[in-house]
């Protein structure tokens, strides 16, 4: 495993060389880093699930450079779709679509669906462009960390998740933290109207004032598998309680004008939702460092990325 520091132009070209040549790549986007692999290798694909020990049936977000390759991943898709792609991607959208014939069941867990997303991230743009220029399609990047543990959000936290599995020929490019610190928000595009599967940074009110089309957020009886979607997720080993109150010892997470109780360890200060967002993975895994066995976050009230942070949050209170 190399580790490419400030990333140069040619540095980028060499990373899609080495995606097409069935290497992965851990490489940074807006919400969180990536585990890549060329999407139309299976063979590199298989190496992801069993890096991150992620379960077969789950299945992987493609991630392409604009909007006009989506038309290689997908069959049908809807008017309200494309407003939607040209409103807010480059961006932390993910579509869910009727799949192409490109779309193998190995990205999709078998479904007939695919997860498409154009990341805004400069790094993620420029490897998604030199891809493509020596033939690539797309990059299948499920969240760069092991099954169902803190996803990562800088270069530093891939290290720590996926160093001890990953071969001398594969890369992570460290690319800073990431601007928004949690996943993509999931629309399943596949009916007449848009559903959101996971909560993210484009929120219900941002699509229906785009779209015009009142929003579903499916609580149960959605069959559909997808990133994220899981009622136990984003877990630290420590025990995450939600708005309790916080004893000696434990780890405390709040907005910054809540004061930590005595005896607790302040695991980050964030001064609004937006920095919440940030920090929240990181606090976790600050808890790991820690080695602290329970873990009390004080959730941001509101909707759009608020609930987001409580999708999140809920899931790593749920465990592994």
């Amino acid at each position: 495993m190399k580790i490419i520091y400030k990333p140069t132009r040619d540095e980028i070209k060499k990373a899609a060389k080495a995606l097409r040549d069935g290497h992965l790549v851990a490489f940074p986007t807006e919400t969180v880093y990536g585990l890549g692999a060329d999407a139309t290798n299976e063979e590199a694909v298989a190496r992801i699930y069993s890096v991150k020990n992620r379960p077969k049936d789950h299945p992987v977000i493609v991630h392409i450079s604009s909007s006009n390759q989506m038309y290689e991943w997908a069959t049908y898709i809807p008017e309200y779709a494309k407003m939607l792609a040209k409103e807010f991607w480059p961006g932390p959208m993910t579509l869910i679509l009727k799949r192409s014939k490109l779309a193998k069941n190995y990205l999709t867990g078998g479904q007939s669906n695919i997860g498409i997303r154009v990341p805004q991230n400069y790094i993620a743009q420029t490897l998604l462009n030199e891809f493509e220029k020596i033939g690539g399609h797309g990059i299948a990047a499920p969240s760069a960390n092991r099954f169902r543990a803190v996803s990562s959000t800088t270069a530093i936290a891939v290290v720590d998740e996926l160093g001890n599995f990953l071969s001398n020929k594969d890369l992570i490019i460290d690319g800073g933290s990431c601007t928004i610190g949690i996943e993509s928000s999931i629309i399943d595009c596949t009916k007449n109207f848009p559903r959101v599967l996971r909560s993210g940074a484009i929120t219900n009110k941002m699509i229906q004032d785009s779209c015009g089309l009142t929003v579903i957020h499916p609580i149960n009886g959605n069959t559909m598998k997808a990133p994220g979607l899981l009622d136990s997720h984003y877990a630290p080993h420590a025990k995450v309680v939600l708005d309790s109150v916080a004893n000696p010892g434990d780890g405390f997470l709040a907005l910054a004008d809540i004061l930590t109780p005595q005896g607790a360890i302040r695991l980050a200060s964030p001064a609004a939702v937006e920095d919440f967002a940030r920090e929240l993975y990181s606090a976790l895994r600050l808890s790991d460092k820690k080695k602290l066995k329970r873990v009390v976050i004080l959730l941001p009230s509101g909707e759009g990325l608020a609930a987001a942070i409580r999708d999140r949050a809920s899931k790593a209170a749920a465990g592994k």
